[in-house]
């Protein structure tokens, strides 16, 4: 039988080609580390070359691409990136050398995964007409290969592992919804990926409770206990296990968290710290440290000053930050605004993505393929007035979809992108709840992820509609987007 790529393989052909281009073709795009490599390091085996890098090129201006390997250490760093690093390792072993640990070998460990996504997408969408599929397999390389998503591929930051198993558990969870009787590989597959993005960061953990209520929809699919055992055993994994995240996360990173939720949160630009912090149940005294964040350096109060331990990190909470902002929801819609503002960014421009043997300027950042990332920050707008009437008009199609819907399949459709809704609204509401004003671009990546996706789909189902009523007229069928 003679072979006729369709749009499928030319969808992989273009992904892989933008790949290659960005990712491991000179100049290499990556980005800098801002501090957080450190932390994955010791966990899989990897350290400077040059023990005297000095702090100018070891952060945020140059892209390092290669370390050295060493023996695993013992980290106190628990996420699912850990064994995808190590992967990397036993992979540069054998592709690149022994000894140094280059950059790319994350790349050849992420890049499969993203591909991965993109087949079972448009493998699950083949019945749609060619234009539909056409339209599908250019958002997935335009949007999704973009190098504001890509270039964490060369990095050791925990974003690319939410980002590629958000996407494969989003495809998996719509073949799933479109299977008349799924297979338990498939079911399980998407358990997987689930708990991978649940478990790369304690930002997740949340997610993990929404994909195991979705997880629960998909009990009714099969009758058979094989099925039942799997669909109740892996959502209460994930349930569970989204709960032990949580109240495991190391003290010293909720310690940071805190101090930066209040600090360069709550109190951050307001008119009354005092009076703020009174009612937070913190002696006002500590107004002095309104606007600082925890790596602020001489602060009037040592970030670890033991004073700081028993009027404030062994007191406060989230729970009354939460309550605090519910008290005061013009304050909440403030700091919603100012996350609104750095929603549509996601890349972080402040890290630079070249190596410094380039000879670009530190900070530099490359160009390379990033038409979306520019269009989204430049061109959408970048408010709060914006994104609400977006989710509700989304949520509304949604809503008729799903009452619309002649079956379990197409409901169940419907509801997938209702959850990868309410997990960019978490995502979004989390880093200001949790984090404060610290960094706020990044800390909205997954929410970047989940609008994207939302985004993307509602392009596509416009495209389909307009292609289905042009098929109506002519007699030809359409399937279900």
């Amino acid at each position: 039988m003679k072979f006729r790529p369709g749009t499928g393989f030319w969808t992989m052909v273009a992904a892989v080609a933008v790949f290659v281009y960005v990712l491991m073709v000179r100049p290499i795009a990556g980005i800098a580390d801002n501090g957080d490599f450190l932390r994955i390091m010791t966990s899989a085996g990897l350290d400077y070359l040059d023990p005297n890098l000095s702090y100018e090129d070891k952060y945020f201006g140059y892209f390092i691409r290669e370390f050295k390997l060493t023996s695993i250490g013992i980290g106190g760093y628990v996420s699912t990136q850990v064994p995808l690093v190590i992967v990397a390792t036993w992979l540069n072993r054998l592709v690149f050398d022994t000894t140094v640990f280059d950059m790319r070998s994350m790349a050849l460990v992420y890049s499969p995964l993203l591909l991965a996504a993109f087949y079972a997408v448009m493998r699950f969408h083949r019945h749609l007409p060619l234009v539909s599929r056409i339209a599908l397999g250019l958002a997935l390389v335009f949007v999704f290969a973009d190098i504001g998503y890509i270039g964490y591929f060369n990095s050791l930051f925990g974003e690319p592992v939410s980002f590629v198993f958000l996407l494969l558990t989003v495809a998996l969870a719509l073949g799933l919804a479109q299977s008349d009787k799924p297979s338990r590989k498939l079911l399980v597959a998407f358990f997987v990926c689930a708990i991978f993005l649940t478990g790369s960061k304690v930002q997740n953990a949340p997610v993990g409770i929404l994909l195991a209520l979705l997880g629960i929809r998909f009990l009714r699919h099969r009758g058979d206990s094989a099925w039942r055992k799997t669909v109740i055993g892996f959502s209460a994994f994930l349930a569970v296990g989204s709960l032990a995240m949580y109240v495991l996360a190391p003290k010293q990173l909720k310690e940071i968290n805190m101090y930066q939720t209040v600090f360069y949160g709550v109190v951050k630009d307001s008119p009354t710290p005092e009076r703020d912090l009174e009612e937070l149940g913190v002696p006002k005294e500590l107004a002095v440290l309104a606007g600082t964040n925890f790596f602020t350096p001489n602060t009037p109060i040592p970030q670890r000053d033991p004073r700081l331990y028993e009027s404030f990190y062994n007191h406060m909470s989230h729970a009354k930050i939460a309550l605090f902002y519910l008290k005061h929801p013009v304050r909440l819609v403030q700091k919603l605004e100012i996350a609104a503002e750095n929603g549509m960014t996601i890349r972080p421009y402040y890290l630079g993505t070249y190596e410094k043997s380039e000879g670009m300027p530190r900070g530099a950042v490359s160009d390379k393929f990033g038409w979306w990332s520019e269009t989204k920050r430049t061109v959408l707008p970048n408010t709060l007035w914006f994104l609400v009437p977006f989710c509700l008009l989304f949520y509304a199609v949604l809503w008729v979809s799903h009452r619309r819907a002649d079956g379990l399949g197409g409901k169940l459709y419907a509801e997938t992108f209702a959850v990868v809704g309410l997990i960019g609204i978490v995502a979004f509401l989390i880093p200001v709840i949790g984090d404060g004003e610290a960094d706020l671009s990044k800390h909205l990546f997954l929410f970047n992820v989940c609008f994207d996706v939302m985004f993307a789909a509602s392009v596509l189902w416009i495209v389909h509609r307009a292609v289905s009523a042009f098929g109506a007229k002519r007699g030809i069928g359409s399937g279900r987007l």
